[in-house]
Parts: C-alpha cells; sequence; structure tokens
C-alpha cells in the first residue's frame, strides 16, 4: 500500500523555496496572508480594525479613485506578489501600470502578479519591523519605485521614491501634499488621511486627477 505523504503546515519562521511556500499557502486555506520575506516564511496575526482594517479601507477608496480615472493603471488589494525567487509579499496594496502599456509587472498564467509593480502601500501595526526593515529593502532591490508605509501605531505616514537605487523620503508640500513622481495626479493630503478626513482625501485626489500632469500621463499611456 502506498503512503500518501501529508504537506506540513506552513508555519511562521519557516525556511522554504518559494515553490514549497506556495504549495504549503495552497494547502493551508484557512490562512489569509502569509509572506516570503528573504526565504522566511511570516504568517500574519488576525487583523484588528482600528489599527489595520480602518486604515487600509482609507487607502484602498483613494488608490481605488486614482485607478478609476487612470486608463492603463490598475490596483490590486492584497495580491500575492512573486518578486524573486526568495521574495513573495502579500501587500497592503498595489498600483501598476498594466503590461501593455509598459508596465513592470506581467500576470502569470495562474494569475499571479510577477515582477515589481511600480507602487506598494504597506499598513504596518504589528508588522512594522518587517515592514520598514527586510521588506523595504526587498523592495528597493527589486526596483519598486514608490513605497508608501502607514504605521497606524505612531499614526505616520512615510513615502519612498527610489532615486539612484535608494529609497529617498518624499516630503510634503508647503500645503501638505504629498505628490507621486511615478503616478502623476496621485495626491495625498497626508493629515487628513491620518485624521480620516476623507472627504479632505478625496477633494485633493479629484484635484491631481484634473491636473496637467495627469492628463499629460493619461495621453502617454494611451500611446
Amino acid at each position: 500500500m502506498v503512503k500518501i505523504q501529508s504537506i506540513p503546515p506552513l508555519e511562521s519562521g519557516d525556511r522554504l523555496t518559494r515553490p514549497e511556500f506556495e504549495r504549503r499557502y495552497a494547502a493551508a486555506p484557512h490562512i489569509k496572508k502569509a509572506e516570503l520575506i528573504e526565504g522566511i516564511v511570516y504568517v500574519a496575526s488576525p487583523l484588528r480594525h482600528e489599527q489595520h482594517g480602518k486604515p487600509h479601507s482609507r487607502v484602498m477608496t483613494w488608490l481605488g479613485i486614482y485607478q478609476a480615472l487612470t486608463p492603463g493603471v490598475d490596483f490590486s488589494d492584497t495580491p500575492t506578489v512573486r518578486l524573486d525567487l526568495d521574495n513573495e509579499p502579500q501587500p497592503d496594496a498595489v498600483l501598476f501600470i498594466e503590461p501593455a502599456r509598459g508596465g513592470q509587472t506581467r500576470l502569470s498564467d495562474d494569475g499571479y502578479i510577477e515582477g515589481s509593480p511600480e507602487l506598494i502601500v504597506e499598513v504596518a501595526a504589528s508588522s512594522v519591523a518587517i515592514d520598514t526593515g527586510s521588506k523595504k529593502q526587498v523592495y528597493r532591490r527589486n526596483g519598486v519605485l514608490e513605497y508608501v508605509i502607514w504605521q497606524s501605531y505612531e499614526n505616520r505616514i512615510e513615502w519612498f521614491r527610489l532615486v539612484d537605487g535608494e529609497y529617498q523620503l518624499l516630503s510634503p508640500g508647503a500645503d501638505g501634499i504629498i505628490r507621486s513622481q511615478v503616478f502623476p495626479g496621485l495626491w495625498l493630503a497626508v493629515e487628513a488621511l491620518l485624521n480620516n478626513q476623507m472627504v479632505r482625501v478625496l477633494e485633493v485626489v479629484q484635484l491631481g486627477l484634473k491636473s496637467p500632469e495627469h492628463n499629460a500621463f493619461v495621453q502617454q499611456l494611451q500611446k
């Protein structure tokens, strides 16, 4: 009688290859979020509303408005991303230029994002050490052009742009708005987002969508 070998559980701290990580993750439907960072598995703890769910929903509302009015740009909520052989994160949000429009990513035959999205957002609560440490370096090394970290316990947002292989912090202008360098018209009223003033957040992103630079970006994507 042939003995069928069971698949080992997926647990934080495991050192796995990417194929083995995917095999164990697929066999554990009860796990909602797991990542492979530098060959090490991180299984997420249950997500709290105030520290994660609520900030996450605000980010998705902001990005969703921008994506809906920017043909050629797509976004995704907590997708698994195949970055390289040792790294398969599951960011909170990604915004990317469609492959057919010259973007850095592609979709695999089995439906995964492969390559580096142009912009990644992480809401960091219990995961702050990873998001600001090893994961930040992985994103930098793989060419993620902009990386936004919302540290929910500190109620602080940091927005980094990749310049000459290093991340440089983008600062708000005198008006309190950070303007994306990769996605023209993606404007963020930082304090409004931090304080749940979503009417102001949406007003500002709509101003960005009406800007000449956003119009030029859309025209460029359509060529």
